[in-house]
This record gives C-alpha cells, structure tokens and sequence, in this order.
C-alpha cells in the first residue's frame, strides 16, 4: 500500500515538527512511567530481604505460573469474571500490533506496516477492538448494574474502563476518518475492502451521511485529532498505570513467579536466638519482606479474597483485600516520606491540596451486622466499614502512623481463622496469612498483646501442654479408657523400648484425642480399625505434648519452638519412621513445619483418612454393612487447603455401602472454614455471627443426615452449629472414621 497522501501534499516541515513532538511525548511519558517505577521500587526495598531467585522454584512450578497468568486459572473460577478478564488480557496482546500500526501510519503520511496478510491483519484488530469495548461495557454493568458486593465503586476504580473505552473508540474513530480521507489518493492505493474493516467501514459511513466529505479537509483533521488522542490516552495509561491498581499488570507475574515453592502451611521460623535483632514479628510496614511487599503491589483489588473470607461473610471487621489495600497505601505515604520521593507524577494531579503531612488511618467503624435468620453469609457490612473506616487525615505524618492500630486494627488480625482461602481465590499468589501471623507474632512476642482467652490458652499450653489447662499426667488417661471401651490396648513406645519391640506407626494422639471426650471416640474408632488391618502402633502417651499448631498461630513463636524441640526429641529417641494423627492442624505442623527445627525428612507424616484410605484400597479394611445415609462433607481446612488431601474422606465414604454423599455449594479447595482455626478454637467471636453456624446452615442446605468431618475441631464446630440451629434431633455430626468403622463392624 502506498501513502494516502501521496504526491507531495503534506509540507516536510510539518512532518519533521510532528515527529519532534511525538518524540518528545514519548520521552516524557516513558521517563514519568520509570520514575514511577522505580520509587515503587525504592518503598519496596524499605522491608527486609529476601533472595528472588528462580532456582528454588519446584518441578512443575513453571506450568502452574503459566496455567495462572496465561491460562487464568484462578481467576475463570467465576468464568464470566475470568472470560472478561482473557478478553482484556489477549486483547491488549493482539491490538498492541494495531497500536505499533496506527502509530506508524500517523508519522509516515499514511503508509502501514508491511506486515504479511494485510487484509486479514486489519480484520483481526478490528473484531478485537470489539470484544474489548464490550468487555469494557460488560465490566461496567457487573460493577454498577449488578453491583457485586466485592467490586469497589466510585470514579477511581471507574477510571480504568474509560481508559480502556477510550484507547478502543479512539481507534476505531481513526480508522474510520483515514477511511474518508483515503478516498482522496484512490487512484494511487485502493483502500481495505470493507469486508476486513466491517467496524470502521460502517461508522465512515455514518461520518460522511452527517456531513464528513470524502477527502476532505475535515476527514484529515478528523485522523490526526483522533491519532493524537489515541496516543495520548495510550502514553496517560501507561502513566497512570503503575500509579494504580493496575500496576498489577506488571507485579502480578512477577508476584506470581517467585510465589511460594514450599507447602502453603509452612510459616516462616524466626531467628529467636538473633540478639541483633530488633524486634520479632511485624510491627512496622518495614518488618515485612520485599517479597511481601510486592504482594501489596500485584493486587488486584477484585474482592475474590473477602468474598470467601469466613470473617468478612459473617460481620467481621476484617477484609482480606482491604488488609492488601491498607498495607500498600501505607507502604507507598512512609516510603514516600522515607525516600523524599513523590510517589505520583505528575504530583499535582495526584496530591492533596492542603498544606502538611497526610496520611491514610484506620477509624473505629466495625459492621454493623447482626445473624440473619437464615444464618447467611454477607460481606457487604464488612465492605462499607472498611470504606468508611480507612481515610486521609490531615497533619499526620506517615512515618509516624502505627502498622497495627491505625492501619490494622487488632480486631482484624484476631479475627482471621487462617483458613487461606484468600490465597486460594487470589489470581496474583498473595499471600495474607503470613503477613497476619507476622503481625500477631509482633503483639504477643514484643508487647504481650492479646485476647484474654487466646492468653489463657497459651498459658495452659505452657504450664500443662494443653488449652484446657487440665493435668499433664492425664495425658495418656485415654489409653485406658480405651481399652475398657474396645478391649485394645494401645501400647506406649516406651513399653515396646522396654520389652525390646518396636512398632511400625505411632499413633499420635494430639489434645483433642487425649483430653476432649468427643474426639475420644474418633480416636478409638481410629484405633479399632488400625488393629483390625493388622497394623502395628503404639502412643507416645504421657511423653507427647501439644503439638504447637496453636501457639504459633496466635503468634507465640516462641512457645511452639519449645514444644517442636520436645517432640522432636521424643520422636528421635524411639527411632519412629511413620506417624498417623486424626488432627489435620497436628498433621500439618508435624507434615510441614517439623522439619524446619529438625524432624528427619524421611519420617512419613499420614492424617487418619490417607491412611484408612489405604487400608481399604489393598483390603486390609472390608465396609460390608450398610449404611443408609445421605452424608456431606466439610472439608477441614488444615488438610484440604494446606494440605490438598480432598478425596481421602470422601474414598472412605464411597467404599460403605448405603451411603450417598452429597456436596455443598462451597466444597473442596473452595469450603468454608468452621472457625476453629489460627488458634480461635479457644477464642470467642465478638461480631457478627458465629462462623460455624453460618457454615452449619451451608450444610443443611443439602438436606444430609449427616455431616461428615475428619477433624476434631470441625467435629466440635459442626455439632455445636447444629444445636444452635435446632437440627440436633435430625442431623448428627460424624467423623469419617466413626461411619467406617460402623460398617466394618456393624456397630
């Protein structure tokens, strides 16, 4: 194709004075863009440090970074959501030619790109720039229209879409004026057939049916208005970009390629013994990690993390994507304050008017929720109380602002069950929990700020190794009970030392199975089928303490390493290769926390349903009685989440005969936590409505008979639900090991 606007028409001052402007423009924009960059970068370096490095990425981790940002995995969980979003994503991909295009054909009078297949090429951008425009439009009506609860409103999240919707207009009005103006040169170039420009073909038309002339001098003014518009919307976006939620375009891959490669449980150790060491925990912004503040970067903003938040659905003051969004608001004012650099460019478009410091702070609004009659979930108190909460106030200087007070409540951090499944919904691999734990660790370690029930449990834990703060030597009170009710009895790995004998499994016990009554007989069912397959165990009994899952969730770092050490030891003197627990948070702690103070990589670490599982696979076990149940499944959150074992329960319900089992609408990877986690087992709830009777009521929606569980505290949580509902007398709470060894045994 040659120039439509051949044969000298256009004076070589004015292109040379057009390219001198759009030179400089460039320059500007690309110059503010880095800057902006760079300071983010500078706020970030503030934390601690932390080695990105690709080499300590797991096999197989490259497949999941690319199923996450070139498959948006995470985020077609909600497929219209995540459809919008591919739409945007390999829009922006394919139009990024047409821009280069469209650039070029402004500068060179007209001429395009020689790119191969022309016609096809201009057909292609332009049905792009269509389904764009309408994801633009869709993405408005889901935020207004529908007004989903977990999606911001206001001009500031609006932005985006008029940038969008702008960059696409603006390209479809160019095309359409360099159609009109083309027709001039017609006997030099002959335009693109309509049939491959089907959009800017038909609003040419409309121009030149209202009066645009072919031609003339209104179509070529018309091109280069809407040239220069496009390129500067194009150069205002990538500005404004990093100065905005969407700087998660470049974070979020980042963020999501140096993600964890260790189990999601793992919680980082500290150095307790570190005497250069300031503080323990995170108590300023400066604390967390660089990595954890890139987390605070690549968010998204898009509520999926609240949206399943146990807290945030059931009155809670805590929100998982406003802990992101506070945390990176007061990162960015004391980093800025720090450094002396403006984090906004250009500065008076973005800063307050009034004279002094500002800086962001958290007031005292919390929900106002009360339990609905149908004990539902709704996040929407939650949402407004944050937005009411978090504002500027004048005269305060960022780096004088505390982390946790004015920019997290201590509400917040104790509200949170440690369930991740924020993570588990976050499409960019942030991380909240950790950054939670580390701010606990802050109160506990360094000013003794707690609950007072989580203080009371933490001092039983110390003084008896139990939160109940009954006798140590009752610890081991179960063995014999047990064997009065079975018949077995289970021996201690000290006795079996003493005869000379060693067994094949330690059956670990945990708090729950020594002391509470209720998960008494879980453990002795467990027991029963372990000696029906044939399997050697024996106990730790008055040798096993708390495993430590509690303390170090509500952040008593130093507590759990006393207990972990013990265990350890213990473990170590009896030569023990596998152990077998019915506790997920017990499982996850010995599975993946363990090791991090020494327990030997190849002790094999089993919950009760992987190995029951087992156990009925080879036919040690055989479920011939039948059971006729309509049972559902509560996925525990240690084991399912943290631990990605969703179908060990579930084979064991499958192999009974009778049973039919049925799933909630929030199940597996995506199951509501019953409350009892991160240590709030032995803490009460003080807003809103209690977490396990709204999961309760998730469960009843089915019409079971039974709710399943495979963990003590979910056990607890789910009866408890049941009676405050009424259902009691109608629908029973079972563990998975109670209804297998009914029908292996008949009773």
């Amino acid at each position: 194709m040659s120039s439509w606007l051949a044969a000298g028409k256009v004076d070589p001052w004015i292109t040379g004075s057009k390219w001198v402007l759009f030179v400089a423009v460039v320059i500007l924009a690309v110059t503010m863009f880095g800057m902006v960059v760079h300071r983010r970068i500078m706020y970030m370096r503030l934390g601690a440090p932390y080695t990105f490095t690709r080499y300590r990425r797991e096999r197989g981790s490259q497949a999941g970074f690319s199923a996450q940002v070139l498959g948006h995995r995470k985020l077609l969980n909600d497929v219209r959501s995540g459809s919008m979003h591919l739409v945007y994503f390999y829009g922006f991909i394919v139009l990024q030619f047409g821009a280069a295009d469209l650039i070029w054909k402004g500068l060179s009078n007209g001429s395009p790109l020689p790119l191969p297949y022309y016609s096809a090429f201009s057909l292609t951008q332009e049905l792009t720039v269509t389904l764009v425009f309408g994801a633009v439009l869709y993405g408005a009506f889901r935020r207004y229209g529908e007004r989903l609860p977990r999606l911001k409103r206001g001009w500031k999240p609006s932005l985006v879409m008029w940038f969008i919707g702008s960059l696409m207009l603006t390209v479809l009005f160019t095309l359409a004026f360099e159609r009109l103006a083309i027709e001039e040169a017609s006997s030099v170039i002959e335009p693109i057939h309509e049939s491959y420009a089907p959009i800017s073909s038909s609003l040419a038309q409309l121009l030149e049916n209202i009066g645009i002339q072919s031609g003339g001098a209104l179509a070529h003014a018309g091109f280069e208005l809407f040239w220069w518009l496009h390129l500067l919307v194009l150069l205002g976006f990538l500005v404004y970009v990093p100065q905005s939620k969407h700087f998660h375009l470049m974070t979020g891959p980042l963020n999501l390629w140096f993600r964890r490669s260790t189990p999601p449980g793992r919680l980082t150790p500290l150095n307790l013994e570190d005497e250069e060491a300031e503080a323990f925990g995170a108590g300023k912004v400066e604390h967390f990690t660089q990595k954890q503040m890139l987390d605070l970067y690549a968010c998204v903003e898009c509520g999926r993390c609240t949206n399943v938040c146990p807290a945030a659905s059931t009155g809670k003051l805590l929100s998982p994507m406003h802990l992101i969004v506070k945390l990176r608001d007061h990162l960015t004012e004391k980093g800025a304050a720090i450094t002396s650099k403006s984090p906004w460019l250009p500065a008076s478009l973005w800063q307050s008017k009034t004279n002094g410091p500002n800086a962001h702070v958290m007031g005292g609004v919390i929900p106002a929720w009360e339990s609905p009659a149908d004990w539902g979930t709704d996040i929407e108190p939650t949402m407004a109380a944050q937005v009411g909460a978090w504002s500027v106030r004048e005269g305060v200087d960022p780096k004088e602002v505390e982390l946790i007070g004015e920019v997290l409540t201590e509400e917040e951090l104790w509200a949170c069950t440690t369930c991740r499944n924020c993570e588990e919904q976050c499409p960019v691999g942030n991380e909240h929990v950790d950054k939670i734990i580390d701010m606990r660790r802050h109160l506990v370690l360094m000013e003794g700020r707690l609950p007072s029930d989580g203080q009371r449990a933490l001092q039983n834990i110390e003084r008896q190794s139990n939160p109940w703060g009954l006798p140590r030597a009752e610890r081991a009170a179960w063995i014999a009970e047990c064997e009065s009710r079975t018949g077995i009895r289970v021996p201690t790995m000290q006795e079996l030392k003493q005869q000379g004998r060693k067994a094949d499994v330690l059956l670990w016990a945990g708090s729950m199975g020594a002391y509470d009554m209720r998960s008494r007989r879980v453990l002795y069912d467990v027991v029963r089928l372990l000696k029906h397959a044939g399997v050697s165990f024996a106990t730790l009994g008055h040798e096993e303490r708390s495993s430590g899952d509690t303390a170090r969730r509500i952040g008593n770092e130093l507590l759990f390493q006393e207990l972990c050490r013990e265990n350890i030891e213990t473990i170590g003197k009896y030569e023990i290769s596998h152990i077998v627990t019915a506790c997920p948070h017990t499982y996850n702690t010995l599975k993946n926390e363990y090791p991090d103070f020494g327990l030997p990589q190849h002790i094999l670490v089993e919950h009760h349903t992987e190995l029951l599982a087992k156990l009925l696979a080879n036919g040690s076990l055989k479920a011939v009685h039948a059971i006729d149940e309509l049972v559902t499944v509560h996925d525990s959150c240690y084991l399912g989440r943290y631990n990605q074992t969703y179908e060990a329960p579930r084979d064991m319900l499958r192999a009974i005969p009778g049973v039919k089992t049925l799933e909630m609408e929030r199940s597996r990877s995506n199951g509501m936590c019953c409350g009892a986690g991160g240590g709030l087992m032995w803490m009460e709830e003080h807003a809103g409505t209690r977490v396990n009777h709204a999961r309760t009521a998730q469960a009843l929606e089915v019409k079971p008979s039974v709710i399943s569980s495979a963990c003590p505290y979910c056990l607890t949580m789910m009866e408890d639900g049941l009676k405050a509902l009424g259902s009691d007398e109608r629908v029973i709470a079972r563990d998975v090991a109670e209804l297998l060894a009914e029908s292996v045994f008949g009773e």
